[in-house]
């Protein structure tokens, strides 16, 4: 639901439409603000550890220190923001960094910094990253209604890429022009500002208290991504392209080293368009959308990729190396923006940050082990070499991922259905919510020359189960009377299985009703639940 400041009616779904939401704005100003903060905190980071040991591969531990806690820890951040308030868990990390990172600043101030402290504040910051990542993706709904969302995520995209355009030239202003302190504090206070804005933002939000635990929790989201069919196609398109297109972001130092007059300047500026470009694409992206499908924008963005990975390869004049970097910002964002859309639509409210985890977990995951890659090719060949190889993996993936459809949630009604009734308990109700596991059994009389068509029906709603809650799912035929089939799965506990009567959809429903309709008696099939001792 949008905040009680958001505008009554939703605006035309333009690039702008987003910012006629009041929350939006605050939030997204807020972010862009923090974002600039964390951009000038890691050049700074980077510059202060080559200050204290300009070993190539200690400076490649503050960048590893960054990505390393979002894949370690996404899955459980995104659980507890599932479980939690998430703006009270922002507020929370927030005010936590804010502390680290302003110690952090005054140890850099006093020269009291050594290469193992520096890493050590950048995994405690990169762990309070980690755990931020799937609440802050988790919110965006909440922020705008559902056909504003693409611009609405386009928008915060662009506003990476603007704070990618600042931080750095501003982090490089403040270490020449103040002190090398100076990013980390405007950095510290750059959380002050995010904290500030959420504590504006009135979002009505109470989650419900749960005893599950919490690794069960997290093993609940491991099994919905695994049988939610638009979500898995969306993170194995997402793999097949991060993996090719890391080598975009790895190897462009090294391009920028075999440009005639390649320096640090040139570097930056490369940069510069690149957050350009993203912007650029932003802004024409509802356009792009309103002629091509998912699918289709995430195919020319791979093209459009492609080429400009192959233009930086062949690249030996600063201008040609420029155009490179515009195309590929424009569709660096047409195809991240496209991932990202495709998974939210994707996920019902009750597991969001929990799938958008994982989504993260991909998307840093393919990057980090692709760039890693990318390097060691790029050493045993060359730089040249590398990106052409990469640009033709990039169309080879799309060829090869092409049946997996993106956007396929657009279309797909995931509010509760509320349509199951309550059981009929005649146990002891006191601690009945904690008792399991739980088997509920689901009894069908069938037609003999409809078995067939049940069976794959009954397969299809099999992934209902295993999406919302059960770890084990079977289907019996009676040995007496071969007519009656038994559909049984397991849930963790009774309020596991009573959380599935607020988890199952409209769309769910309808795939329920096509089984249903398969069994002969009137009043259709029979429910037991069987519950441990």
């Amino acid at each position: 639901m949008s905040s009680s400041g958001d505008v009554a009616t939703a605006p035309a779904p333009s690039a702008w439409a987003p910012f006629g939401y009041r929350a939006f704005a605050l939030l997204w100003t807020a972010t862009l603000i923090s974002n600039v903060g964390t951009w000038m905190h890691d050049v700074g980071a980077g510059w202060l550890m080559t200050t204290l040991n300009s070993s190539p591969a200690v400076v490649s531990l503050v960048q590893a220190a960054t990505t390393l806690p979002v894949f370690l820890f996404a899955l459980y951040a995104g659980t507890l923001a599932d479980r939690l308030d998430k703006r009270k868990m922002l507020i929370t990390v927030n005010a936590m960094l804010l502390v680290i990172i302003a110690v952090l600043a005054g140890l850099v101030h006093l020269e009291l910094v050594t290469p193992g402290l520096l890493i050590l504040f950048t995994l405690a910051i990169g762990t309070g990253t980690a755990f931020m990542a799937p609440a802050w993706q988790a919110i965006v709904p909440a922020l705008v209604p559902r056909e504003a969302l693409q611009p609405a995520i386009a928008l915060n995209s662009m506003g990476i890429n603007i704070s990618r355009a600042i931080g750095p030239a501003l982090a490089g202003l403040l270490i020449a022009s103040v002190s090398l302190s100076a990013p980390f504090a405007l950095n510290a206070l750059s959380h002050v500002v995010i904290i500030g804005a959420l504590l504006m933002w009135k979002y009505d939000s109470t989650p419900k208290k749960t005893s599950q635990p919490i690794a069960n929790a997290m093993l609940t989201g491991l099994r919905h991504v695994a049988h939610n069919g638009p979500l898995k196609a969306t993170l194995i398109r997402a793999f097949a392209f991060f993996i090719f297109a890391s080598a975009y972001w790895a190897l462009l130092p090294l391009v920028v080293q075999g440009i005639e007059g390649g320096d640090a300047t040139l570097y930056g500026l490369l940069l510069t368009l690149i957050g350009t470009g993203a912007v650029a694409g932003a802004l024409t992206l509802p356009k792009l959308r309103a002629r091509l499908d998912a699918s289709a924008m995430a195919a020319a963005g791979a093209v459009g990729t492609a080429v400009a990975m192959a233009v930086l390869a062949t690249a030996a004049q600063p201008p040609v190396a420029a155009a490179a970097a515009l195309l590929g910002g424009f569709n660096w964002i047409a195809v991240l923006t496209t991932f990202n859309v495709s998974a939210q639509t994707a996920l019902p409210n009750w597991v969001r940050a929990r799938g958008l985890a994982i989504n993260l977990m991909v998307f840093f995951g393919s990057m980090a082990f692709g760039s890693a890659m990318w390097g060691q090719v790029a050493s045993l060949t060359s730089t040249t070499t590398a990106l052409l190889i990469a640009a033709a993996g990039l169309l080879a993936g799309l060829a090869l991922t092409r049946h997996h459809v993106l956007g396929q949630g657009e279309g797909i009604d995931l509010t509760p259905s509320m349509h199951w009734p309550a059981p009929d308990v005649a146990i002891e109700e006191d601690g009945l919510h904690a008792r399991g596991p739980v088997m509920v059994e689901v009894e069908y009389h069938i037609n003999p020359a409809d078995q067939t068509a049940f069976l794959t029906a009954i397969n299809e709603w099999s992934g209902e189960r295993w999406r919302d809650g059960a770890y084990d799912w079977r289907v019996y035929q009676s040995a007496e009377a071969p007519e009656v089939w038994v559909e049984a799965f397991l849930v963790s506990s009774w309020e596991e299985h009573m959380a599935q009567h607020d988890r199952v959809t409209a769309q769910d429903k309808d795939v329920q009703d096509k089984v249903r309709a398969f069994d002969t008696r009137a009043d259709g099939p029979t429910v037991r639940h069987l519950i441990a001792p």
